[in-house]
């Protein structure tokens, strides 16, 4: 994906944090837009369907959390990055943020330096996904629709948060391996993001509740694994 063709949006309520933000990505070649809170960033996603979502936590009328929810509803929108901004640093509040379908989460003060960083390797991955020509994995009476973003049981839809479905989906591509905790970090969030302890616990627990799937393992002090 060209620098110059990749459309980042930021949405932020604090006007200092939207002119710095967009003047260190506008100065590293990628095409900015901005919204002020959470309504108006919706209605930009829909305008410009951006790759890349930068957005607050804490904003007035509808916040962050809510925003990515709905921001997540919208059919184009499954595999736009979304990074969250936040003064908060606390594991529930990172936790909130991904069940909300969220790729990461960056407390405030913002480092531009790795701001950057974090953007270029997550649109790696988003290129990486483009690419990946299996769009359907299954697993007894499950079908996993990577390209929608989708977990078919029988003609049931069952829709997860996204990191859930990655999780999922690294389960799907290798039935029966265990997959370390550090493993599934890196495939999922990238070696670079640091994510609480307790996050990949959550997720799974949350894909057993929602999916029915009992066939997830848990591998002690070792990992996971999808058992045939």
């Amino acid at each position: 994906m060209e620098t110059s063709k990749t459309k980042i949006l930021i949405i932020d309520d604090e006007k200092d944090v939207r002119e710095i933000l967009k003047f260190n990505i506008s100065n590293a070649g990628y095409k900015v837009y901005t919204a002020k809170n959470g309504i108006e960033g919706i209605e930009k996603v829909k305008q410009k369907n951006p790759h890349l979502i930068i957005l607050d936590v804490m904003m007035p009328k509808m916040d962050g959390y809510e925003t990515c929810l709905e921001i997540r509803k919208l059919h184009k929108q499954q595999k736009t990055i979304i990074i969250f901004l936040s003064a908060r640093g606390e594991d529930y509040s990172q936790i909130a943020g991904f069940e909300a379908g969220g790729d990461d989460y960056i407390t405030k003060p913002v480092n531009p330096e790795i701001l950057l960083s974090k953007i270029k390797a997550l649109l790696k991955r988003y290129k990486a996904s483009e690419d990946d020509s299996d769009k359907i994995i299954t697993f007894g009476e499950y079908k996993l629709d990577k390209n929608e973003y989708i977990l078919f049981r029988g003609n049931e839809k069952i829709i997860l948060p996204k990191k859930q479905f990655e999780i999922l989906r690294l389960l799907f591509s290798r039935p029966d391996h265990v997959f370390t905790r550090d493993e599934i970090f890196e495939q999922i969030w990238g070696d670079d993001i640091i994510v609480g302890s307790r996050t990949i616990d959550v997720h799974i627990r949350k894909i057993r509740e929602k999916t029915g799937i009992d066939n997830i393992k848990t591998m002690k002090g070792i990992g996971y694994k999808l058992e045939t």
